[in-house]
């Protein structure tokens, strides 16, 4: 069976795919594997902060189109930068283990962030991000910034094309590790100071849902807590019912014998900011439905408060 495998065509996406690659042909070498590159509409405007280009389909919308197109039989994404559920006719296989789904920080001169000093200029593309820091250091100047891990550092020591100079960027840990530059790492957040964007870390591997038998073999290098994990995380993002302009963060794990979620949602502009944790000894939606409804209920107070 040739299967072609869709991606991006930044490092990170590319490193992504191969090794997904790697590990089927590892359980299917029979199996012939074919990298397609596609370019999306978010990879053609570098420029425009996410928010204002709309839907976080447009990094997906090509690829998913290829894939009912049968151009392609299945693709590899970040599951963070997914939309809560894919196109009709198309799934999300079940996840494999994740990659550490924490934020990372990263640092030009100084060495952890309670050394920088008042005023000092964070570049981070989320919203997420940027209102948690500010909860961290309300200090801080945050601005915005696009493009793939190594424009991203590459900016960190050269500054913005408008001449701003920076002293950090924000990244996601699990970028940094794939691509072995883990040593631009000056610290990591803990889940508890900056809450991960829903499926952080986690690879997205999707292909058409009639497509059963090459389905059955990617599910076969998935495991019961993966999937646990990332039901209660998307399951959160798809309760919550935000968007790309809204803040929202939901991190879980197995502890202890018990499940856990923590969660974080928001207004657009970050004047209110609410966060949770729920535990249960069982993986279910019951879960998320009390993480939802705490969220709702810290909103309601802020709005009667203001």
């Amino acid at each position: 069976m040739t299967i072609n495998v869709g991606t991006r065509g930044s490092k990170l996406a590319l490193a992504q795919t191969n090794y997904v690659i790697s590990r089927l042909k590892e359980k299917y070498p029979e199996n012939e594997y074919n990298v397609v590159i596609i370019t999306t509409t978010g990879d053609k405007d570098t420029t425009k902060p996410l928010d204002e280009l709309g839907s976080k389909g447009l990094f997906v919308d090509e690829i998913e189109k290829a894939l009912l197109n049968d151009d392609i039989q299945m693709a590899v994404h970040s599951l963070k930068d997914m939309p809560s559920s894919p196109m009709d006719g198309l799934i999300f296989a079940k996840p494999w283990d994740r990659e550490d789904p924490r934020d990372a920080l990263l640092l030009k001169e100084y060495s952890s962030l309670n050394e920088l000093p008042e005023g000092a200029v964070i570049a981070t593309g989320s919203k997420r991000r940027s209102y948690q820091l500010l909860k961290l250091r309300p200090d801080i100047k945050i601005v915005p910034i696009r493009g793939n891990i190594d424009t991203r550092i590459r900016k960190l020591h050269e500054g913005l094309s408008d001449g701003t100079k920076l002293d950090g960027i924000i990244l996601a840990a699990a970028g940094l590790k794939r691509l072995h530059l883990e040593d631009n790492i000056t610290e990591f957040f803990t889940v508890d100071e900056m809450i991960p964007s829903p499926g952080q870390g986690t690879l997205a591997i999707e292909l058409a849902e009639n497509n059963t038998k090459l389905l059955e073999m990617v599910n076969s290098l998935s495991n019961e807590e993966s999937q646990n994990i990332t039901f209660l995380e998307r399951g959160f993002l798809s309760a919550i019912g935000g968007d790309c302009h809204l803040p929202i963060g939901a991190y879980a794990c197995y502890e202890n014998g018990q499940y856990c979620l923590k969660a974080l949602f928001g207004s657009e502009d970050g004047t209110a900011l609410a966060t949770t944790k729920q535990m249960g000894k069982l993986c279910s939606q019951q879960i998320i439905d009390e993480a939802v409804s705490d969220i709702k209920r810290q909103l309601e107070e802020f709005v009667w408060e203001k």
